[in-house]
């Protein structure tokens, strides 16, 4: 292999970027500034043969939210690729062996995250699916919305430059983080890119807008970031759409507000929902959610732990856990063995031991259980955790479950 794989420098950015937008087959115009503020270059990696980018892989620093409420730092690994012409050449493998090797070498960050448009590849290093996302496209002309009491006395406020209540929106965002497993601390600059709305992208719809869900003292409730594309039928009835980007609240009758301004947009006949919790409340606020909303789960986000021992002592656990987990990570050696994993809802330790193990299984089954998202019995059932103590599998299988679904905030 000819390639040589480096840390970016600032000249390189451009050349460096460019080459991801061809293997995305994005433009990226729009929000070019913004990734390159948001890329740290300390922790980007290109692959060169001579002076063209062959391959390219950027880890981002992260706190994400794991069972029982703790942030715990994270590397976000993005912006993976190789040219077709470089494929089969270990371009991503080497990759891939750096930023875990370095990762560890930190010792701050016990987790690897990324998403994935080919989840097999990712499966070989360690990565396993730790959370799903919600797409749906609801019919709001034949869908009855039935929010919850208490919604009808927020007030609702319209800003049509969603920009001007960013920080009315943020504030509401940063005290919903630490309630769900898997969503991601906003750092710095990442507030700005909910806000991406390039002209040129919109396919015809309006800029983006945000409405607020104010109480009686003004204070924010709740948000929806959205836009909306007008349509007509050959009869000339409206049949417009509302896109909408995210939507926060920080209790029900904010969240039922918001929804209720969202089905009775004028001139809207339905709203596009995207990249939402698979356990999201609208889907009991509605009838006939099936054939009138058609919900899609869609995988998001991937995990690996590390560092196995400080990934599980790390999260809490639903009720008393006590396992002894013999563990297979042919790519990163140094978390094979057996663990035995002590905790319960007020935190963990999990070190290494001698005693016998209860449950055999890989690092990658880890991942996908990490935050309650898949159970270790499903796991089970498919061949993929081994029950080596009976009663053990169903015992640590409740104790990795979580009361709400996992779900990524946002890409990255």
């Amino acid at each position: 292999m000819t390639t040589e794989l480096r840390m970016l420098s600032g000249s390189e950015w451009d050349s460096w970027f460019d080459g991801i937008l061809r293997a995305f087959a994005a433009v990226g115009t729009h929000e070019r500034e913004l990734h390159r503020e948001l890329t740290e270059m300390d922790r980007s990696l290109g692959a060169w043969d001579g002076g063209k980018l062959v391959g390219s892989a950027s880890l981002i620093s992260f706190r994400m939210t794991v069972p029982g409420g703790a942030l715990v730092p994270s590397a976000g690994l993005s912006m993976v690729h190789v040219a077709p012409t470089h494929r089969r050449r270990g371009i991503l493998r080497s990759m891939m062996r750096r930023q875990l090797d370095e990762t560890r070498e930190a010792g701050a960050e016990p987790l690897s995250l990324l998403t994935a448009s080919e989840p097999d590849i990712y499966g070989r290093f360690g990565y396993g699916m730790a959370a799903r996302r919600l797409d749906a496209d609801i019919d709001t002309t034949r869908v009855t919305l039935r929010p919850p009491p208490g919604s009808d006395r927020l007030r609702m406020r319209l800003a049509d430059d969603a920009a001007s209540v960013s920080d009315a929106c943020e504030s509401v965002y940063a005290r919903r983080v630490p309630e769900r497993a898997g969503m991601l601390e906003r750092a710095p600059g990442w507030e700005r890119r909910p806000l991406l709305d390039d002209p040129e992208s919109r396919g015809g719809a309006t800029k983006l807008a945000c409405v607020l869900a104010e109480d009686e003292s003004g204070e924010v409730r709740g948000y929806a970031r959205y836009a909306l594309k007008g349509s007509w039928d050959e009869d000339g009835v409206p049949r417009g759409t509302v896109l909408l980007r995210d939507l926060e609240a920080l209790d029900t009758a904010a969240y039922g507000a918001v929804w209720r301004y969202l089905f009775e947009i004028d001139l809207m006949a339905g709203i596009s929902v995207r990249d939402r919790p698979v356990d999201d409340p609208w889907l009991h606020m509605v009838g006939d959610r099936v054939r009138l909303c058609r919900p899609r789960w869609r995988d998001s986000l991937f995990a690996r732990p590390v560092e196995v021992g400080a990934a599980l002592a790390a999260r809490a656990y639903t009720v008393p856990v006590d396992v002894v987990l013999d563990v297979e990570d042919t790519f990163c050696p140094w978390n094979e063995g057996r663990w035995r994993l002590s905790g319960d809802a007020g935190g963990a330790t999990c070190e290494r031991t001698g005693d016998a193990a209860d449950l055999a299984l890989s690092v990658r089954e880890l991942g996908e259980a990490y935050l309650g998202g898949t159970a270790l019995r499903t796991l089970g059932a498919a061949g993929r955790v081994r029950e080596l103590r009976p009663g053990a599998l169903n015992a640590a299988s409740t104790a990795f479950a979580t009361d709400q679904a996992p779900w990524l905030s946002h890409g990255f």
